[in-house]
Protein backbone atom coordinates (compact mmCIF):
# COMPACT_ATOMS: atom_id res chain seq x y z
CA UNK A 1 0.00 0.00 0.00
CA UNK A 2 3.15 2.57 0.78
CA UNK A 3 4.14 2.05 -3.14
CA UNK A 4 0.86 2.52 -4.07
CA UNK A 5 0.54 5.38 -2.15
CA UNK A 6 3.40 7.37 -3.08
CA UNK A 7 2.76 7.06 -6.53
CA UNK A 8 -0.59 7.99 -6.64
CA UNK A 9 0.51 11.36 -4.64
CA UNK A 10 3.62 11.72 -7.44
CA UNK A 11 0.88 11.31 -10.11
CA UNK A 12 -1.27 13.81 -8.42
CA UNK A 13 1.81 16.30 -7.92
CA UNK A 14 2.25 15.92 -11.80
CA UNK A 15 -1.48 16.29 -12.56
CA UNK A 16 -2.79 19.24 -14.52
CA UNK A 17 -5.68 18.09 -16.08
CA UNK A 18 -8.86 16.26 -15.86
CA UNK A 19 -7.20 13.43 -17.83
CA UNK A 20 -4.17 13.46 -15.94
CA UNK A 21 -6.19 13.43 -12.37
CA UNK A 22 -8.58 10.59 -13.85
CA UNK A 23 -5.20 8.48 -15.21
CA UNK A 24 -4.01 9.02 -11.55
CA UNK A 25 -6.90 7.62 -9.48
CA UNK A 26 -7.26 4.50 -12.09
CA UNK A 27 -3.94 3.75 -11.68
CA UNK A 28 -3.84 3.46 -7.96
CA UNK A 29 -7.14 1.64 -7.93
CA UNK A 30 -6.21 -0.68 -10.27
CA UNK A 31 -2.94 -1.26 -8.34
CA UNK A 32 -5.67 -2.21 -5.51
CA UNK A 33 -8.06 -4.48 -7.34
CA UNK A 34 -10.67 -1.40 -7.77
CA UNK A 35 -11.37 -1.08 -11.09
CA UNK A 36 -14.03 1.11 -11.32
CA UNK A 37 -13.61 4.90 -9.17
CA UNK A 38 -15.76 8.18 -9.64
CA UNK A 39 -15.21 11.25 -8.19
CA UNK A 40 -17.80 13.86 -7.50
CA UNK A 41 -17.87 17.65 -6.78
CA UNK A 42 -21.11 19.04 -6.26
CA UNK A 43 -21.29 22.90 -7.40
CA UNK A 44 -21.43 25.31 -4.62
CA UNK A 45 -24.54 27.58 -6.47
CA UNK A 46 -28.05 25.81 -7.46
CA UNK A 47 -27.63 26.28 -10.59
CA UNK A 48 -23.59 24.75 -11.07
CA UNK A 49 -22.64 21.79 -12.28
CA UNK A 50 -21.43 18.72 -10.75
CA UNK A 51 -18.06 17.86 -11.64
CA UNK A 52 -17.03 14.36 -12.01
CA UNK A 53 -13.93 12.79 -12.60
CA UNK A 54 -14.34 8.62 -13.47
CA UNK A 55 -13.16 6.17 -15.21
CA UNK A 56 -16.93 4.59 -15.62
CA UNK A 57 -19.19 4.01 -19.10
CA UNK A 58 -18.95 7.95 -20.62
CA UNK A 59 -22.65 7.22 -21.74
CA UNK A 60 -23.87 6.46 -18.38
CA UNK A 61 -21.37 9.62 -17.10
CA UNK A 62 -23.31 11.67 -19.78
CA UNK A 63 -26.73 10.49 -19.39
CA UNK A 64 -25.86 10.92 -15.40
CA UNK A 65 -25.00 14.84 -15.56
CA UNK A 66 -27.15 15.69 -18.27
CA UNK A 67 -30.40 14.27 -16.32
CA UNK A 68 -28.77 15.98 -13.07
CA UNK A 69 -29.30 12.55 -11.55
CA UNK A 70 -26.81 14.36 -8.44
CA UNK A 71 -29.77 15.38 -7.14
CA UNK A 72 -32.00 12.30 -7.27
CA UNK A 73 -28.96 9.54 -5.87
CA UNK A 74 -29.15 8.52 -3.20
CA UNK A 75 -25.79 7.40 -2.49
CA UNK A 76 -24.58 11.23 -2.98
CA UNK A 77 -27.64 12.14 -0.90
CA UNK A 78 -26.13 10.21 2.05
CA UNK A 79 -22.51 11.41 1.12
CA UNK A 80 -23.80 15.61 1.29
CA UNK A 81 -24.28 14.76 5.62
CA UNK A 82 -20.54 14.26 5.31
CA UNK A 83 -19.50 11.01 7.87
CA UNK A 84 -17.18 7.80 8.20
CA UNK A 85 -17.03 5.76 4.63
CA UNK A 86 -20.02 3.51 3.90
CA UNK A 87 -21.02 0.54 1.69
CA UNK A 88 -23.71 0.67 -0.40
CA UNK A 89 -25.87 -1.76 -2.51
CA UNK A 90 -29.22 -3.52 -2.65
CA UNK A 91 -28.99 -2.00 0.91
CA UNK A 92 -29.87 1.51 -0.17
CA UNK A 93 -32.69 0.44 -2.50
CA UNK A 94 -35.55 -0.14 0.25
CA UNK A 95 -38.95 1.21 0.70
CA UNK A 96 -37.92 4.92 1.47
CA UNK A 97 -36.93 5.36 -2.46
CA UNK A 98 -38.89 7.14 -4.72
CA UNK A 99 -39.16 5.43 -8.19
CA UNK A 100 -37.06 7.97 -9.53
CA UNK A 101 -34.48 7.20 -7.03
CA UNK A 102 -34.81 3.34 -7.59
CA UNK A 103 -34.79 4.26 -11.78
CA UNK A 104 -31.13 5.56 -10.70
CA UNK A 105 -29.75 2.56 -9.37
CA UNK A 106 -31.35 0.31 -12.08
CA UNK A 107 -30.01 2.52 -14.87
CA UNK A 108 -26.64 2.06 -12.95
CA UNK A 109 -26.67 -1.68 -12.81
CA UNK A 110 -27.01 -1.43 -16.67
CA UNK A 111 -23.27 -0.28 -16.75
CA UNK A 112 -22.34 -2.86 -14.26
CA UNK A 113 -22.47 0.20 -11.40
CA UNK A 114 -24.29 -1.85 -8.45
CA UNK A 115 -22.46 -1.57 -5.39
CA UNK A 116 -19.86 0.02 -3.61
CA UNK A 117 -17.71 2.25 -0.76
CA UNK A 118 -18.63 5.75 -0.50
CA UNK A 119 -15.99 8.29 1.08
CA UNK A 120 -18.03 11.63 2.05
CA UNK A 121 -15.59 14.82 1.70
CA UNK A 122 -16.87 18.20 3.49
CA UNK A 123 -13.76 20.46 3.31
CA UNK A 124 -13.02 23.30 5.09
CA UNK A 125 -14.35 25.98 2.48
CA UNK A 126 -17.92 24.21 2.48
CA UNK A 127 -17.08 22.06 -0.30
CA UNK A 128 -18.55 18.64 -1.01
CA UNK A 129 -17.72 15.80 -2.35
CA UNK A 130 -17.45 12.17 -2.70
CA UNK A 131 -15.14 9.75 -4.26
CA UNK A 132 -16.63 6.59 -4.68
CA UNK A 133 -15.32 2.83 -5.70
CA UNK A 134 -18.04 0.43 -7.50
CA UNK A 135 -18.34 -2.94 -8.30
CA UNK A 136 -20.48 -5.22 -10.49
CA UNK A 137 -21.54 -7.31 -7.23
CA UNK A 138 -20.03 -7.36 -3.78
CA UNK A 139 -17.94 -10.40 -4.24
CA UNK A 140 -15.45 -11.04 -1.80
CA UNK A 141 -12.19 -9.59 -3.54
CA UNK A 142 -13.66 -6.61 -3.77
CA UNK A 143 -15.27 -6.13 0.26
CA UNK A 144 -11.62 -7.57 1.85
CA UNK A 145 -9.99 -4.79 -0.07
CA UNK A 146 -12.44 -1.91 1.06
CA UNK A 147 -12.46 -3.44 4.63
CA UNK A 148 -8.74 -3.75 4.33
CA UNK A 149 -7.71 -0.45 3.14
CA UNK A 150 -10.58 1.64 3.76
CA UNK A 151 -8.39 4.13 6.62
CA UNK A 152 -5.79 4.23 3.38
CA UNK A 153 -8.79 5.10 0.60
CA UNK A 154 -10.15 7.92 2.71
CA UNK A 155 -6.96 9.31 3.44
CA UNK A 156 -6.44 8.95 -1.23
CA UNK A 157 -10.03 10.33 -1.81
CA UNK A 158 -9.44 13.66 0.66
CA UNK A 159 -5.62 14.03 -1.31
CA UNK A 160 -7.20 14.14 -4.69
CA UNK A 161 -10.29 16.38 -3.88
CA UNK A 162 -7.78 18.78 -2.66
CA UNK A 163 -5.07 18.65 -5.75
CA UNK A 164 -7.93 18.65 -7.72
CA UNK A 165 -9.47 21.76 -6.09
CA UNK A 166 -6.52 23.76 -6.41
CA UNK A 167 -5.17 22.40 -10.43
CA UNK A 168 -8.69 22.81 -11.85
CA UNK A 169 -10.50 25.13 -9.63
CA UNK A 170 -10.47 29.48 -10.30
CA UNK A 171 -8.18 29.47 -7.16
CA UNK A 172 -4.63 30.51 -8.95
CA UNK A 173 -2.62 31.52 -6.11
CA UNK A 174 1.23 30.93 -5.60
CA UNK A 175 2.45 31.57 -2.34
CA UNK A 176 -0.70 33.70 -1.56
CA UNK A 177 -0.07 35.91 -4.91
CA UNK A 178 -2.86 35.33 -7.28
CA UNK A 179 -2.05 34.93 -11.28
CA UNK A 180 -4.35 34.95 -14.41
CA UNK A 181 -4.99 31.39 -15.20
CA UNK A 182 -3.03 31.00 -18.20
CA UNK A 183 0.26 32.11 -16.02
CA UNK A 184 -0.46 29.58 -13.55
CA UNK A 185 -0.74 27.12 -16.57
CA UNK A 186 2.51 27.98 -18.01
CA UNK A 187 4.00 27.90 -14.68
CA UNK A 188 2.14 24.43 -14.23
CA UNK A 189 3.84 22.84 -17.15
CA UNK A 190 7.36 24.66 -16.46
CA UNK A 191 6.97 23.06 -12.92
CA UNK A 192 6.39 19.42 -15.62
CA UNK A 193 10.01 20.16 -17.33
CA UNK A 194 8.01 21.43 -20.24
CA UNK A 195 10.08 24.23 -22.25
CA UNK A 196 8.35 27.32 -23.61
CA UNK A 197 8.37 25.66 -26.70
CA UNK A 198 6.78 22.45 -25.87
CA UNK A 199 3.92 24.89 -23.73
CA UNK A 200 3.25 26.51 -27.11
CA UNK A 201 2.24 23.31 -28.54
CA UNK A 202 0.02 22.05 -25.83
CA UNK A 203 -2.06 24.90 -24.77
CA UNK A 204 -2.11 26.16 -28.79
CA UNK A 205 -0.27 29.31 -28.40
CA UNK A 206 3.11 30.98 -29.69
CA UNK A 207 6.30 30.30 -27.99
CA UNK A 208 6.91 34.07 -27.27
CA UNK A 209 3.40 34.21 -25.78
CA UNK A 210 4.40 31.65 -23.38
CA UNK A 211 7.60 33.68 -22.11
CA UNK A 212 5.54 36.79 -21.57
CA UNK A 213 2.89 34.75 -19.22
CA UNK A 214 6.58 33.18 -17.61
CA UNK A 215 7.72 36.20 -17.03
CA UNK A 216 4.58 38.13 -15.80
CA UNK A 217 4.43 34.97 -13.14
CA UNK A 218 8.08 35.47 -12.06
CA UNK A 219 7.76 38.98 -11.33
CA UNK A 220 4.35 38.90 -9.75
CA UNK A 221 5.96 36.33 -7.28
CA UNK A 222 8.46 38.81 -7.00
CA UNK A 223 11.48 36.04 -7.95
CA UNK A 224 14.11 36.82 -10.66
CA UNK A 225 13.84 33.15 -11.95
CA UNK A 226 12.07 30.37 -13.38
CA UNK A 227 13.05 27.55 -10.67
CA UNK A 228 12.60 30.03 -8.25
CA UNK A 229 8.72 30.74 -9.31
CA UNK A 230 8.62 26.61 -9.82
CA UNK A 231 9.64 25.93 -6.53
CA UNK A 232 7.45 28.37 -4.90
CA UNK A 233 4.23 26.54 -6.77
CA UNK A 234 5.55 23.72 -5.38
CA UNK A 235 5.87 24.62 -1.77
CA UNK A 236 2.19 26.24 -2.35
CA UNK A 237 0.83 22.78 -3.59
CA UNK A 238 2.67 21.01 -0.42
CA UNK A 239 1.65 23.66 2.04
CA UNK A 240 -1.85 23.33 0.91
CA UNK A 241 -2.53 19.58 1.14
CA UNK A 242 -0.41 19.31 5.02
CA UNK A 243 -2.84 22.02 6.32
CA UNK A 244 -6.06 20.40 4.64
CA UNK A 245 -5.32 16.32 5.46
CA UNK A 246 -4.03 16.93 9.36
Amino acid sequence: MQVVFERFLEDLSESADEQDFQKAMSCAAANLDLAAFAYLSLPTHRSGKPRVISNYPDPWTTRYLHKRYHKLDPVVLRAQCGGHPFRWGSNLCGAGMSSSQRQVFDEAAEFRISCGLTIPIVDRRGGIAAVTFAADEPDPAFLRVAERYEQSLQFMATCFHIYVRRNLSGDRKVDGVSLTPREYECLQWAARGKSAWVIGRILGIKQRTVGFHLDNAKKKLGVRTQNQAIALLASSRSSAVSREVV
